[in-house]
């Protein structure tokens, strides 16, 4: 079985492309996102809420899941996508 010039080269570019892009050897070129301080940023969000305790527990789940906690005591959830999509199981939002 003889390999033509093109099918070594064509195989080669192959392993190449699967090599750069991390398909074959897992995601070790991938970078882990910088982590946020979730206690600062929800103290912070939660600091003008009637129910504080309720608050900064819901927001420190949020933050976890999500890495990102909208600016401000309120609002602006549109800056954080993930933040303002979770719900509870009655479907009202989580996130404070």
């Amino acid at each position: 079985m003889a390999f033509t010039k093109n099918t070594v080269v064509l195989a080669i570019l192959c392993f190449i492309v699967i090599q750069e892009l991390g398909i074959y050897g897992g995601n070790q070129h991938m970078v882990a996102a910088k982590k946020i301080d979730c206690a600062g940023k929800c103290n912070y969000r939660c600091s003008k809420a009637g129910w504080h305790k309720m608050c900064i527990r819901a927001c420190n789940t949020c933050c976890k899941r999500c890495n990102c906690v909208p600016p401000g005591t309120y609002g602006n959830r549109d800056l954080c996508p993930c933040y303002a999509s979770l719900t509870t199981h009655g479907g009202k939002l989580k996130c404070p």
